[in-house]
Formats: C-alpha cells, structure tokens, sequence
C-alpha cells in the first residue's frame, strides 16, 4: 500500500511540476514554487494547487 501511495504522490508531483513550468507565472515565481513542490512533496503540491494557481490565473 505504501508504495501505491508513493507512486501516486510522485505522478501527482510531477504534473504540479510540469503545469508550474507552463504556467505564465515569473521565472522566480516558477523556481520557488518547482522547488517548494520538490523539497515538501505533499505538501509543497497541496500548497502549489490551493495558492499557486490562484496567483497563476
């Protein structure tokens, strides 16, 4: 089960990733927010789509 959950957090991170990198947002925006995503899987990717988005649209 824990590796089903890892996988899942890694797929999940990886589009968080790749629509941060697509998104209109600044460079240095774009950097912190991949970075955050990285460091804090879950919760730098819950934060990300509750916060970053927001800023993004």
């Amino acid at each position: 089960m824990r590796g089903i959950l890892g996988l899942i957090i890694l797929v999940l991170d990886i589009l968080a990733i790749v629509d941060c990198a697509k998104s209109n947002m600044s460079t240095g925006k774009k950097v912190l927010w991949i970075l955050l995503i990285l460091l804090l899987p879950v919760v730098g990717l819950i934060l990300y789509y509750l916060l970053g988005k927001k800023s993004a649209a």
